[in-house]
């Protein structure tokens, strides 16, 4: 895959749910984690047990004065809000950095003003931060990963072109 991303927390006060995010980071590919305003312990979380700080560089600012990005990196809000861009038509990116908000609250007002874009995950209510962030990094693989297409047919055979009947692949058995 092309291009790097990070992912980061703002105003985050639950080392768990940083840690569990920041290891999912880890194993997604991640170049860089970060925290601004958050609690100091972030970067100590028992349940990141890939110990991503030790492996990645991590980020951590007292202030959205102090918050600053590589060049040509957009960043990306996190968040449910009417306006945001769905993630299922969300085009990710190559040089991104992905920022999501505190467990009981959203981005802040100079946060949200600082993304160049915000996406949302369409769910009926707001998800666990870690949960929310594996979703946006899977997605992001995904799509800019280099992957085969899907095959139409749930076994895995390609399907032949005249198989579609009212809109559905026909599904070959695999008898002898």
């Amino acid at each position: 895959m092309r291009g790097y991303f990070g992912i980061g927390v703002e105003r985050f006060s639950k080392p768990m749910n940083a840690g569990n995010l920041f290891r999912t980071a880890h194993a997604f590919g991640a170049s860089f984690v970060f925290a601004v305003d958050a609690d100091p312990a972030i970067g100590k979380a028992g349940s990141d047990t890939s110990l991503t700080p030790k492996n990645l560089p991590f980020y951590s600012y007292d202030s959205m004065a102090d918050f600053n990005l590589p060049d040509d990196c957009t960043l990306v809000g996190v968040e449910l809000l009417d306006e945001a861009v769905e993630l299922p038509v969300f085009r990710h990116p190559r040089r991104a950095a992905y920022v999501l908000g505190p467990e009981r609250g959203s981005l802040s007002p100079e946060m949200q003003a600082r993304c160049d874009t915000m996406v949302k995950i369409p769910t009926s209510f707001c998800l666990n931060v870690a949960t929310a962030g594996a979703i946006i990094m899977y997605d992001r693989v995904l799509n800019l990963g280099r992957f085969a297409e899907r095959p139409l047919s749930p076994i895995g055979d390609p399907v032949p072109r005249d198989a579609h009947v009212r809109g559905e692949p026909k599904i070959r058995s695999k008898v002898s």
